[in-house]
């Protein structure tokens, strides 16, 4: 299976917001687009630790700041990358990045995601 980023169904679309996702056997594979300044806390309000889906992937553009309960790790563009569950990002700038997640995890997050988004 291979796709460009304009052969993979737009999941939504806001502005500079959007996620592009396909399912590829066990996983899902997308491309996510971020505005600066983005951050995924309120997306996942009421778990424990944040987003609990881990995601491989690569930041096409931008720089993101990844929170876990311990830690933080700052991504740039042109990094390959592992988002290990318990994670929330932060957008310093705009980011666009293909990502890849275990479907089953990621379907669970994305919805818990948009119930969030809903309540604002």
């Amino acid at each position: 299976m291979h796709s460009n980023r304009e052969g993979i169904p737009i999941l939504f679309q806001t502005g500079s917001y959007y996620s592009r996702q396909t399912e590829w056997g066990e996983m899902d594979a997308g491309f996510w687009g971020f505005p600066a300044g983005f951050d995924s806390t309120l997306l996942f309000k009421g778990l424990p630790h944040g987003c609990e889906c881990p995601h491989w992937g690569y930041l096409l553009k931008g720089r993101m700041r990844v929170k876990y309960a311990g830690h933080e790790e700052v991504i740039t563009a042109g990094e390959a990358y592992y988002l290990a569950p318990g994670h929330l990002p932060v957008m310093e700038e705009d980011c666009e990045m293909v990502e890849f997640s275990p479907k089953d995890l990621s379907r669970k997050m994305l919805e818990i995601a948009g119930r969030n988004m809903a309540l604002r």
